[in-house]
């Protein structure tokens, strides 16, 4: 193992900040590394709650996205590693993403309507 690598597995993440444009890691060794989100495109596809839902995995070596089955590891972080999906796969997840979209949508809006009978709403109201 060489000697960079050894270092790097004893750098670990405290915090994650994310803007619509960049990912900033601050490390236990008191660096902060800022990337561009277009590195990571399922980061630069969600919305700044899914991205502000992380956790750190592997004892803080790499960080962890649930909403949108991202992860990252300091290691790739420093090196400066964009992601290595390939277009296909990131088409796959978009697709997904958006027929599931659909399907909340679609949820939602059946359990917002009246079950009321129409007679009943009218006199609630006093029409």
């Amino acid at each position: 193992m060489s000697s960079l690598s050894v270092q790097m597995k004893m750098v670990t993440v405290r915090r994650v900040t994310t803007t619509d444009d960049s990912l900033a890691v601050d490390l236990s060794d008191g660096r902060t590394v800022s990337v561009p989100l277009l590195w990571y495109p399922r980061l630069l596809h969600g919305n700044s709650r899914e991205r502000n839902n992380w956790r750190l995995i592997a004892g803080g070596e790499g960080i962890h996205w649930p909403d949108l089955d991202e992860d990252l590891s300091v290691e790739g972080i420093i090196l400066g590693r964009a992601s290595g999906e390939s277009q296909a796969s990131l088409k796959r997840w978009l697709e997904s993403r958006e027929a599931g979209a659909r399907r909340h949508r679609g949820a939602k809006s059946k359990s917002n309507r009246q079950t009321t009978p129409r007679a009943g709403r009218h006199a609630a109201r006093g029409i």
